[in-house]
C-alpha cells in the first residue's frame, strides 16, 4: 500500500510540475503561430471582375507591387513568365533577386490549370507537386494587358502585375487604386524595386 500511495503521490507531484512547463511551451507555440501568420489584407476578395484571353495574358510580368510573404520575403527584381505547355498546363517561371535588383537569383517553377467555368480568370497553381495547388485569380487587368490585379480567396496575397518593369507614375497610382476599390488595404504593399 505504501508503494503504491508513494508512486501516485510521485506522479501527482511530476504532473504539477509538467503542466506549468506544458502551458508555457502550448503558449509560446500559440504566440510563435500569431506572430508568423499572415495578416488578411481584404476578409472579403470579390470574384474576378472580367474574363481573361489567356494567349494574351502569357508572357513575362514584372511585379510591380505585392503583400509581402513568406516564399517571397527579401525579394526584389521579381518577375513571372507563363507559356502554354504541351499538355495544355500554363507553365510559370518566377525569377527574384535576394534583397537587391542585383542580389543572387532564385528562380521557382511551376504549372497552373485552369479552373472550368471562370472564364480564365481562375487558376490552380503548383510550385510543389502533384499535391499542393494554390488560388490565383486574375482579379482586375486592362483591356491591353499591360496590367493585372492578381490575388487568390483569402485575401491573404495580394500582386500588382505590369508589362514595363518600371510602370510610370499614372500607372502606379491607377494599379494601387484598383486593389483598394476591389477592398484590399493597400498601406500593407510593399514596392518592388526592379
Amino acid at each position: 500500500m505504501h508503494i503504491t500511495g508513494q508512486g501516485k503521490s510521485r506522479s501527482t507531484a511530476l504532473a504539477r510540475l509538467a503542466l506549468p512547463g506544458l502551458a508555457v511551451v502550448v503558449a509560446s507555440l500559440l504566440l510563435a503561430g500569431k506572430a508568423t501568420a499572415q495578416r488578411v489584407g481584404n476578409p472579403v476578395v470579390p470574384e474576378p471582375l472580367k474574363p481573361v484571353d489567356l494567349p494574351r495574358y502569357l508572357g513575362r510580368w514584372y511585379e510591380f507591387a505585392r503583400y509581402d510573404n513568406r516564399f517571397e520575403w527579401h525579394c526584389e527584381a521579381v518577375t513571372a513568365e507563363y507559356f502554354q505547355r504541351p499538355d495544355g498546363l500554363i507553365g510559370i517561371v518566377n525569377t527574384a533577386r535576394r534583397g537587391s535588383p542585383g542580389g543572387r537569383v532564385r528562380v521557382a517553377t511551376g504549372r497552373a490549370k485552369i479552373v472550368p467555368g471562370s472564364g480564365n480568370a481562375k487558376l490552380r497553381v503548383s510550385f510543389f507537386g502533384p499535391l499542393f495547388w494554390g488560388h490565383y485569380w486574375v482579379l482586375d487587368h486592362d483591356d491591353a494587358y499591360e496590367w493585372a490585379v492578381v490575388g487568390e480567396p483569402s485575401g491573404k496575397y495580394l500582386w500588382l502585375l505590369t508589362r514595363e518593369a518600371v510602370p510610370g507614375s499614372e500607372l502606379q497610382e491607377l494599379l494601387v487604386a484598383r486593389a483598394r476599390a476591389l477592398g484590399f488595404d493597400t498601406h500593407r504593399l510593399h514596392r518592388t524595386l526592379q
